[in-house]
């Protein structure tokens, strides 16, 4: 485990330049077969949008969003076979009936053939229980290669303790199958006392997921003044918060007892301390930027406003190296790797999708 700025990484030379601008609150992009991306807003819409261009009308079919401090629309992701169904999936926080309260909900669509409405629109996840808050939705989706999906959730803030509860959604990552149904060999099937889509708990505010080429999945959450986490996610496991962290209470003041270890409960593989608020995480393979990118984890810190990279020692999982890799580029929502092997960066305002192209290869036209 190690403390934020070890061994940091010298920035590669590269530059930024605008993909899609004119964006409101931008969470979450994809890249459609055809070239264009798929964006969310926050406030509650989808648009499609060229490179090069401004976005496209918002797209008809998306449910009620309730929009409102931390929650909207947030992310989304195509199915691994887009190609053939147009399926997607996209996470929101959603008004309970009662209109007072809201929680983070999962849905399944079909983009149109035309891209301009999602249709056979299902909600096949909602979080229990829905709870008074405007606060930590978390809200990464990431699809395994068994055609499973991986969901975040935060817990709410004002309900920590509920974390360490498995017999609600508060403060975990579930696993479920793409019509919402729970997979026979999640690690709490058949436990009276724990809901049986949980994949792991103990988390705070989950905003990074990815999946590395051993189908490992690897997730970042906020923690609260200090303490953000990076974390190799194994089912079953407990990841200690509000128990254990390497943060305190904003302000100042512990948490808790103020520790930050306990027999039982997962240590992050690093953290950083002061918090740098992070937002997005891709696990860079190719190697257009060299060797040295290659295989680094590129997460947005909405604190700093820098791209923070972190290479892992493949056997020991020890930092190699860790850092800012590009600095002042602005609140960065997400981070994704394209089809093109380079780096696409969302930022909230202005919000926009930039491309990040290496120095050495000659501007886009």
């Amino acid at each position: 485990m190690f403390a934020a700025r070890a061994a940091e990484a010298p920035p590669t030379p590269a530059r930024l330049e605008p993909v899609v601008t004119g964006l409101e609150s931008p969470w979450a992009m994809a890249f459609l077969p055809t070239g264009r991306l798929l964006i969310s807003e926050r406030p509650g819409r989808l648009h499609v949008a060229a490179p090069g261009g401004k976005p496209g009308p918002a797209l008809q079919g998306v449910p009620a969003v309730d929009a409102g401090g931390q929650g909207g629309l947030l992310d989304l992701v195509l199915d691994r076979e887009f190609a053939q169904n147009r399926r997607l999936f996209f996470c929101f926080s959603e008004a309970a009936a009662d209109g007072k309260t809201n929680g983070t909900a999962l849905a399944s669509a079909r983009l149109s053939e035309d891209e301009t409405r999602l249709e056979q629109v299902r909600v096949i996840f909602r979080q229990q229980p829905k709870l008074a808050s405007r606060l930590h939705f978390g809200c990464r989706i990431v699809e395994s290669r068994q055609g499973l999906l991986y969901l975040t959730l935060g817990e709410r803030f004002h309900a920590m303790d509920q974390a360490q509860r498995l017999d609600n959604h508060l403060g975990k990552i579930l696993r479920l199958r793409k019509d919402g149904s729970v997979p026979p060999d999640n690690p709490f099937v058949g436990r009276a006392d724990a809901l049986p889509e949980i994949w792991s708990y103990g988390h705070r505010n989950p905003q990074g997921a990815t999946l590395d080429d051993a189908d490992r999945l690897w997730v970042h959450e906020h923690g609260p003044q200090g303490g953000d986490e990076l974390n190799l996610i194994q089912p079953g496991r407990n990841y200690g918060w509000p128990v254990i962290t390497y943060g305190e209470n904003y302000g100042g003041g512990k948490i808790g007892e103020g520790i930050t270890e306990k027999p039982g409960m997962e240590q992050p593989l690093l953290h950083w301390t002061p918090s740098i608020a992070p937002s997005g995480l891709a696990l860079l393979r190719s190697a257009r930027y060299g060797a040295d990118w290659q295989g680094s984890f590129f997460i947005g810190s909405l604190k700093f406003r820098h791209l923070e990279r972190v290479k892992l020692d493949p056997r020991t999982l020890k930092v190699q190296a860790r850092g800012p890799a590009l600095p002042d580029v602005g609140r960065l929502r997400d981070v994704r790797e394209g089809p093109d092997g380079l780096l696409y960066l969302l930022t909230e305002n202005p919000g926009q999708v930039l491309r990040l192209r290496p120095a050495a290869e000659p501007e886009s036209r």
